[in-house]
């Protein structure tokens, strides 16, 4: 019994995968706020464009 429990004590298994989850969840929301501004000055860009054409 004290041989499992200082196994489980040791195994970090776990936590690197949540460690894993956390940074991958970072870099998503990261890359979701950049497109979102790209996104928005590409439509202002072509709202402009679409003005001068008319």
């Amino acid at each position: 019994m004290k041989n499992l429990v200082a196994r489980f004590v040791k195994d970090e298994s776990g936590a690197t995968a949540i460690e894993y989850g956390l940074i991958a969840a970072g870099i998503a929301l990261a890359i979701i706020a950049a497109v979102q501004g790209v996104g928005k000055q590409m439509s202002t860009n072509f709202s402009t464009i679409s003005t001068s054409l008319k």
